[in-house]
């Protein structure tokens, strides 16, 4: 059983990885087109204020526990025990994300924008515990770097999103040669990634459904990519 399923796990990864290579929906391009243009146009002062605050919250993942809550893990778990555990806890965040997407969705604009940082800090916490099951030290600052670069891949566009698997594939090799992180391009990636739906999250009238969907579209979209990224390094 544990081998049939290590062998689907491989071929569903290598597809994963394959998928990479394809373009993003015609909707998706042309909106990071214009969302191109229009952070041209923004003062550098204000992509300042904005890549700060989201580098404060990604650096507080990398340096500090907030986010980490010891899970007790067997080292004797199979590849299937581990993977249906962390299938229930994706469970558990994709329910609090869609309930807290709702509330902030049907709040008006300021609840809306509060939805950010709050979405932010739910993925980080599973990113912690996905780690963990799969056998890893997240206290370990290369083992968060390794996350970052999870959460960079989930979230980025076409030509970003093959360069941060290049590091992820050769990850042995690009720990010890990794350069501080281009927090400007990080958030602006992560921001035009999510900045569609989340606008229409801020609509009134169906802000509420459209933050609750958004949002468990945006933890499913982790927990793919988390797997496959952890089932390429523990297997291959």
């Amino acid at each position: 059983m544990s081998d049939v399923y290590e062998q689907r796990a491989i071929k569903e990864a290598q597809r994963y990885v394959r998928s990479l290579e394809k373009k993003s929906s015609i909707i998706q391009r042309t909106s990071k087109k214009v969302q191109t243009q229009i952070n041209d146009k923004i003062p550098d002062k204000v992509h300042g204020v904005v890549t700060e605050s989201i580098k404060t919250m990604v650096k507080l993942a990398l340096t500090s526990s907030e986010y980490i809550y010891p899970i007790k893990v067997d080292e004797s778990w199979t590849l299937v025990e581990r993977e249906n555990f962390i299938k229930q806890r994706l469970k558990q965040y994709k329910q609090t994300a869609m309930i807290e997407g709702a509330g902030t969705g049907a709040g008006g604009i300021l609840l809306g924008m509060a939805d950010f940082p709050l979405l932010l800090s739910i993925k980080m916490k599973f990113l912690f515990d996905v780690g963990q099951i799969y056998g890893y030290d997240v206290k370990k600052y290369e083992e968060r770097m390794y996350l970052l670069h999870v959460f960079m891949l989930a979230f980025s566009s076409d030509e970003k999103r093959k360069n941060v698997w290049k590091t992820l594939e050769d990850w042995d090799h690009q720990k010890r040669v990794w350069q501080e992180v281009d927090w400007k391009s990080l958030q602006l990636e992560y921001r035009d990634t999510i900045d569609f739906a989340k606008m229409l999250q801020l609509v009134p009238g169906f802000g509420a459904i459209v933050g609750a969907l958004a949002n468990k579209q945006f933890l499913e979209q982790l927990g793919e990519t988390s797997m496959n990224m952890y089932r390429l390094r523990r297997l291959t």
